[in-house]
């Protein structure tokens, strides 16, 4: 059985790790919960060489 659900309202920030804030505070994760996620989407984009999300391919994921 499938629900429908809302879709999400637009992204204000261009940033990549200001959108992933913005999603994790609408979706109402814990404070703690978006600090860990900031950590680990910092330490991927540190790992990469600072490249941004949306460059990155299937083989870098």
């Amino acid at each position: 059985m499938k629900t429908a659900t809302a879709p999400l309202p637009p992204l204000r920030s261009v940033k990549v790790l200001d959108q992933l804030r913005e999603r994790i505070r609408y979706l109402h994760y814990s404070l703690r919960t978006e600090q860990a996620y900031v950590h680990w989407v910092r330490a991927f984009i540190r790992f990469h060489g600072v490249r941004h999300p949306a460059t990155l391919g299937s083989s870098e994921v």
